[in-house]
């Protein structure tokens, strides 16, 4: 009888034989060829539901995407069950390249970067002129969260039966952002709706305001109810049974002429993630100015060039002080 103990060899030890259709482990990930292209609509718990050849297909995410995870707008492959029945699931096994990002952090000083919508061409903000107050240091940070990520600004003022829309265009004037104003009796009868549309066909625009401000409202009188009902059991999954802005939601318009992504309301957005270099982008009359600026210029400061280019009528100075102001945004709350 062969003991083992401390006298063993490697005669003594004994190799477990592979096990037949046992495969050697590999970092090579396939190729998924044949994979089916789709478009996320909504996230829930590790469930997406996504949109496949006209048909919303639930679906998880593969082992093999590791921590990267997919967000309202991305463009993903999936394989597997693609017929969209109910208790069906596939899986998405890459996630294609993004044109654009929304992220935002919980505060200025929280590491954790949260991707919110991917690949929108636009940002709506929408803000109350009263019933809230609007909120400017929320706007402007929305505004670099925008220019950041790529998407176009649209400011859409709500209630304007309750204050006038003069002061807070004033604000904004200077960056030549288009903007809608509409009352409440408007968002009633949809005629804000119509005159928002005129903004959106053809393109995928998010919704971002905080409480109270008529932002889904205004997302519910964009999207008629045959078009929610196309996605309507995206929701059934989550035991909700219907949208509530608990998680971005992606609904088409009619006649797929673009897409609106309504977004949970916001109490503060966190810019932490944010390189305040790459904000001068959406300033292409101040961005030449720049190359005479000193190395990690903050554009505020006595050596800025900005100042000269200014000042030579290359732009005019209303331009400049709306890029420190919205510069100031990364390290001011939205309450200052």
């Amino acid at each position: 009888m062969r003991r083992y103990g401390k006298h063993t060899d490697e005669d003594d030890i004994r190799t477990r034989p592979n096990r037949k259709g046992n495969r050697p482990r590999t970092n090579i990930r396939p190729k998924h060829e044949d994979a089916a292209e789709g478009m996320v609509l909504t996230v829930d718990r590790g469930r997406l539901t996504c949109l496949v050849e006209g048909r919303p297909v639930m679906a998880m995410k593969a082992r093999e995407l590791g921590r990267k995870a997919a967000v309202v707008g991305d463009r993903v492959a999936l394989v597997g069950d693609l017929s969209g029945k109910k208790d069906t699931l596939a899986r998405i096994v890459r996630i294609e390249e993004r044109a654009s990002v929304l992220r935002r952090t919980a505060d200025d000083d929280d590491p954790y970067e949260r991707v919110v919508v991917a690949n929108a061409h636009q940002l709506a903000i929408v803000t109350a002129l009263a019933d809230p107050e609007p909120r400017p240091r929320l706007i402007d940070r929305c505004l670099v969260a925008a220019f950041d990520g790529g998407l176009e600004p649209l400011l859409v003022m709500t209630k304007s039966d309750l204050a006038p829309p003069g002061k807070l265009l004033e604000l904004y004037g200077d960056l030549d952002i288009p903007f809608v104003v509409t009352s409440r009796e408007e968002l009633e009868n949809g005629d804000a709706a119509e005159r928002v549309r005129a903004h959106l066909d053809g393109r995928i625009t998010a919704f971002v305001g905080h409480s109270g401000v008529g932002k889904t409202t205004l997302v519910n009188a964009l999207v008629p109810k045959d078009r929610r009902r196309t996605t309507g059991h995206v929701n059934a999954v989550t035991g909700r049974g219907r949208h509530t802005t608990t998680s971005a939601l992606a609904l088409p318009l009619d006649d797929d002429e673009g897409w609106v992504i309504d977004t949970p309301g916001v109490r503060s957005f966190g810019l932490a993630h944010v390189d305040p270099s790459r904000v001068i982008h959406a300033f292409p009359d101040l961005e030449p100015g720049t190359e005479g600026c000193p190395r990690a210029c903050s554009h505020d400061e006595p050596d800025c060039a900005l100042d000269a280019w200014v000042e030579e009528g290359h732009a005019d100075p209303a331009r400049l002080y709306s890029l420190r102001r919205l510069l100031a945004t990364r390290e001011r709350r939205e309450g200052d």
